[in-house]
């Protein structure tokens, strides 16, 4: 579909509606929203394949927003403000997120938002839902939480968006989203986003959408305006290699993610103890721990702010500078998700990944969807081979004897043929155990190992040692 729209003001989106967006200072749409608005404002089903960092709010949102024009209305009464329109999305995160663009594109129009969400007290909700809201965002669980208390409506929803329909579905909201659909009226206009199409997300399609037109804008890809690096090192290094980059680099604002909610807070607490100041926000936080960590983040009076792939999809960060992927996701989409946290509207962004022996599979996997390799840089003192061995490796043989008897190993026999005739078995060395596992050489003689605060490109050898040699079952990692 070839478009060759330059400006909003092209879209045939309203004034009031225009005007609110120059005062952001959005002058020139997106690919998907350049695509996804005239659609959506001739009332059609769209399905769209879209990442995060694409523009896709206002792409549904605004188009939205003007369908509702004839309904605005200043009126006291609630029955003047029903539920008109019901954005769905996987985490209160992007739930927020999103209400707070959709207050921002209707600051001049006279409809009510509100965004509901599990974690806080349903009781400080129900006031403005008795008030009346057209525009409702909220998360599956939370909403039915409200329809079985009987404190709102769904009769006149005329827009159904499903935002990061893949989410919910890995979320296991399937059950809740078919329940939620069976309350909405049979006419009404459905938009669904997802990143990634699995056979249940084009099930879920066909079971909502009719006749849909299919977008596809930016899939799996990362903004150009973000710098990615993979720096190899140890597993049992990883926290000091993250302490020397914040450290020396300076860095600020820096978010990291994990890859489980134990694993998220003892970083933060280990970061915290060293003088880093760093908070952690994972599903086990309540809604206000985590708005509280994520307001003092963007405050800056956080310096690390430590998440799992619950903030992936929600965070959203003006200028935010750094995202360092501590553990690499097992899901190759999760990684594009994380690292569009940073590099958003234009802006530059860095994103690190420190890569252990047992994540190179995974390396593999988001190299692959990317289609494209990610530079490999050894930060020096920290090669893979230059871990402390581990302290199962440096036990004392067991001994035979008595117990104070230290003189002697017990041999160990088999088959009746001495031990002394049996050279011990040398598991065959592998590009891939070199280089993990010896000490690093560097390349240049010129620039010792301890170069100071230098990063060093790593040979191309050992990069391809490294990310192309597949990880053994029987690793240490």
């Amino acid at each position: 579909m070839d478009i060759a729209l330059t400006t909003f003001a092209e879209l045939g989106l309203a004034p009031d509606i225009l005007r609110a967006l120059n005062e952001m200072g959005y002058a020139t749409p997106t690919p998907i929203q350049e695509q996804v608005i005239p659609l959506a404002l001739q009332g059609g089903d769209i399905l769209g394949a879209a990442q995060t960092g694409t523009g896709k709010t206002a792409a549904f949102a605004l188009p939205l927003i003007q369908r509702l024009l004839p309904f605005a209305n200043s009126g006291t009464s609630p029955a003047k403000h029903p539920i008109r329109a019901l954005i769905l999305t996987p985490t209160r995160e992007l739930a927020i997120q999103v209400e707070e663009s959709v207050k921002d594109y209707t600051k001049h129009v006279p409809l009510r938002s509100l965004v509901v969400f599990g974690g806080v007290n349903i009781n400080t909700q129900i006031p403005i839902l008795k008030a009346g809201v057209e525009i409702l965002v909220a998360t599956p669980g939370r909403l039915l939480d409200h329809v079985q208390n009987k404190t709102l409506m769904l009769n006149q929803v005329n827009t159904l968006v499903l935002d990061e329909a893949d989410r919910m579905l890995d979320m296991g909201f399937m059950p809740d989203l078919k329940r939620i659909v069976e309350l909405l009226p049979a006419q009404r206009v459905n938009m669904m986003f997802s990143a990634t199409f699995p056979e249940e997300i084009r099930k879920l399609a066909d079971s909502i959408l009719n006749n849909a037109t299919f977008i596809e804008v930016a899939r799996n890809e990362t903004a150009i305006t973000v710098t990615q690096v993979v720096h190899p090192v140890h597993h049992e290094r990883k926290r000091q290699l993250l302490v020397h980059l914040v450290k020396s680099r300076d860095l600020s604002q820096v978010l990291v993610f994990t890859g489980t909610k134990l694993g998220c807070n003892r970083l933060a607490n280990e970061l915290n103890k060293i003088g880093i100041h760093a908070d952690a926000i994972h599903g086990d936080k309540s809604q206000q721990e985590r708005m509280k960590a994520l307001d003092a983040f963007k405050a800056g009076t956080v310096r690390v702010l430590v998440a799992t792939d619950v903030a992936a999809r929600g965070i959203d960060i003006e200028a935010l500078p750094f995202v360092i992927n501590y553990d690499l996701p097992h899901n190759p989409e999760d990684y594009v998700h994380r690292i569009g946290r940073t590099g958003r509207a234009g802006a530059k962004g860095e994103a690190i990944s420190l890569v252990s022996a047992s994540e190179t599979r995974y390396l593999k996997d988001i190299e692959k969807l990317l289609d494209r390799n990610i530079d490999a840089v050894i930060v020096p003192g920290f090669e893979p081979g230059a871990a402390e061995v581990p302290a199962y490796q440096s036990r004392e043989p067991r001994r035979s004897g008595n117990a104070g008897d230290r003189s002697q190993v017990a041999p160990r026999a088999t088959n009746s043929q001495p031990t002394e005739s049996r050279p011990p078995r040398a598991k065959p060395a592998s590009q891939h155990d070199v280089l993990f596992d010896a000490p690093y050489v560097p390349s240049n003689p010129a620039q010792p190992a301890n170069a100071p605060e230098a990063i060093r490109r790593t040979p191309k050898k050992q990069v391809a040692a490294l990310f192309r040699t597949p990880v053994k079952s029987d690793s240490t990692e």
